[in-house]
């Protein structure tokens, strides 16, 4: 998230929100929003939107499938990605993203799948603090 500049903006049951400002770490070779970053921004923000529906102490949430379609594109400015959950299972959980631009245009809409497993027999989980 640090090396993108992906800030959480809002973390609720109900949706996660991300904003990223474009800067040259986030186009392509002709300057435009690298369909990969749009990507990277949806699958975090489901990613996050799973960890608060799961038990953070004996599960982990990971990608599992995801798909994208690029609408708009953009070269500058700030976009903002929107989980909202489409299904939540045990062990998996589907999510609608929206990624939309400073003036609420739709840049990119995703679809992720996020798995939901539990944590290995070690209890190592990147997801809480390190207990050393």
């Amino acid at each position: 998230m640090e090396a993108l500049d992906i800030t959480v903006v809002e973390a609720t049951l109900e949706k996660v929100v991300a904003s990223m400002p474009i800067g040259p770490q986030h186009l392509q070779i002709v300057g435009y929003l690298h369909g990969g970053v749009s990507v990277v921004l949806a699958e975090t923000v489901a990613s996050i939107a799973s960890v608060l529906h799961i038990d953070a102490e004996r599960q982990m949430a990971f990608g599992l499938e995801i798909n994208a379609n690029h609408l708009r594109p953009k070269r500058d400015g700030i976009v903002l990605g929107t989980a909202t959950p489409i299904h939540l299972g045990k062990t998996t959980h589907v999510w609608d993203v929206r990624i939309t631009d400073e003036r609420d245009k739709l840049i990119c809409i995703s679809r992720c799948t996020v798995a939901v497993v539990d944590q290995p027999p070690d209890g190592s989980n990147p997801l809480l603090p390190d207990p050393r």
